[in-house]
């Protein structure tokens, strides 16, 4: 069983930085890909961002600009940094962590961690 534990949401003000965390533990013999998506109310998940493999990294266009993924191998651990916030990336933010464990192949999602932008 692969967890994942996320920390980092919180409220900011239009304009403000957050940075979001997940780190993965359990039975991991590789990572293939890292990502974080987020769901509004009323609105379906969407991807935000994620690393494939070592480095290849993809954005959503919304966030371009404003949002870096990054990873630490040595720790399992994925991380959003989210500056210039603007209040529709209000959402639940998730974790997903895609790999290889003893046993099988594994794709693991967080609890979610809150992120409200508002005044």
């Amino acid at each position: 069983q692969v967890q994942l534990v996320e920390s980092g949401g919180g409220l900011v003000q239009p304009g403000g930085s957050l940075r979001l965390s997940c780190a993965a533990s359990g039975s991991i013999s590789g990572i293939n890909a890292m990502g974080w998506y987020r769901q509004a109310p009323g609105k379906e998940r969407e991807l935000v961002a994620r690393i494939i493999g070592a480095d290849r990294t993809n954005y959503a266009d919304s966030v371009k600009g404003r949002f870096t993924i990054s990873r630490d191998n040595a720790k399992n651990a994925v991380y959003l940094q989210m500056n210039s916030l603007k209040p529709e990336d209000t959402a639940v933010y998730y974790c997903n962590v895609r790999g290889i464990k003893v046993g099988g192949l594994f794709d693991s999602w967080g609890q979610g961690t809150q992120v409200t932008v508002s005044s």
